[in-house]
């Protein structure tokens, strides 16, 4: 039996302290109708606090933007918002009864941007909002379908000055909002070709205005909504940042292709305010670049000195994008491969998705060295 007792120390980041290193990484459910959870959503979080998980991360609610969020594929749009009377009393709920179960949980907000299907979400008169007016290149490697593509990729109109900075101050209202409610820290979705990530990315950012240019320059979007959320959450609250290489459009690319690159993207946010980097990973055990084994989390540990977050397989035998592979994922106890690392400092919470959305006792089961509950795609796609 592997020893992960150090994975259930506590953790204080500002005014939050985590009983474990177990993050339940955001995984949106698309179940709350007019943008409002419900009691079934309270009660699904709950069960993961029941089961052991340190820290709730809330996946995908929508910031308070018309465009901020829309349809997925093959989907309607049931996405929670954090703002509105019905919503903020819904999400009330959700805090109060984590609370009760001893659990902490942050939102992560969430603005789609060009992932956004055109005429659709809770202001489907809203524009899509497009950095430079396009949703990205074609003929990469993509797990969407050729339809969907032909939806999203419609050519659109660059955001103006103003409106960019409508956006930014819309994250701002959506993190005071949830100060008030209780959560615990403010989480950012900067990952995956959303807004965010849409400015970071060379192939989507072709402004020539400060909101473009160079790799460092085009981190400015970013930073300014992390100052925006610590404007609106104060300076106890913690704030994280989600972020990934790869994209909806490509599942290849890259916003960094080296360390020295690499510090480009992170340094800037961290001089923002950001405290925890949330690094999602193809598989958390894959190395980063070239010449060393850290992955993405250690990486950005390394560069920031700020607390990391690693993701990507834990608790599943492969990755959900891993080509090529023979049948689906399986559960699995890759836990010694995490302890390797976690031991020698390349990152500071766990987060695993899949795992705990099959599993709400999954984190409970891994402290005591039970068998784990088998992995089921069925029971995955009616959780989400």
């Amino acid at each position: 039996m592997i020893d992960v007792a150090a994975l259930f120390q506590p953790l204080q980041i500002r005014s939050l302290s985590v009983a474990n290193r177990f993050v339940m990484s955001p995984a949106n459910r698309n179940s709350s109708p007019n943008g409002v959870p419900d009691e079934e959503l309270a009660q699904y979080f709950r069960r993961r606090v029941d089961g052991g998980i340190g820290l709730v991360t809330v996946g995908g609610v929508g910031v308070d933007h018309p465009a901020s969020v829309g349809a997925g594929e093959g989907r309607g749009c049931a996405i929670p918002v954090l703002h509105g009377d019905a919503a903020l009393a819904g999400w009330r709920r959700v805090v109060e009864l984590a609370h009760a179960g001893g659990g902490k949980i942050v939102p992560q907000l969430w603005h789609m941007g060009v992932m956004r299907e055109p005429g659709t979400g809770y202001h489907p008169e809203a524009e899509t909002a497009m950095p430079s007016g396009i949703w990205g290149p074609l003929g990469r490697r993509t797990l969407l379908s050729p339809e969907h593509i032909e939806h999203l990729a419609k050519p659109g109109r660059a955001l103006t000055d103003d409106e960019i900075l409508e956006i930014i101050e819309g994250y701002g209202r959506s993190a005071r909002n949830a100060a008030a409610l209780g959560f615990d820290g403010i989480a950012i979705h900067g990952a995956n070709g959303y807004l965010p990530d849409s400015f970071l990315w060379a192939e989507t950012n072709l402004r020539t205005d400060r909101w473009g240019g160079d790799r460092r320059e085009r981190t400015r979007f970013a930073a300014e909504v992390v100052r925006a959320v610590r404007r609106g959450a104060g300076d106890d609250l913690p704030i994280f940042y989600r972020f990934t290489q790869w994209k909806h459009q490509d599942r290849d690319a890259t916003n960094a292709d080296t360390p020295a690159e690499f510090a480009d993207v992170l340094e800037p946010l961290a001089e923002a305010g950001v405290d925890v980097f949330d690094a999602a990973e193809g598989m958390f055990d894959n190395p980063a670049f070239a010449g060393s084994e850290l992955n993405l989390a250690g990486w950005a540990k390394k560069i920031t000195g700020c607390v990391t977050i690693t993701g990507g397989g834990i608790g599943i035998g492969r990755s959900f994008f891993s080509p090529g592979a023979p049948g689906p994922p399986q559960s699995t106890d890759n836990m010694d491969k995490v302890m390797r690392r976690f031991e020698r400092g390349e990152f500071d919470l766990i987060a695993s998705a899949r795992a705990i959305l099959n599993d709400a006792a999954w984190v409970h089961k891994v402290e005591r060295g039970k068998p784990l509950k088998p992995y089921d795609n069925a029971t995955l796609r009616a959780v989400l």
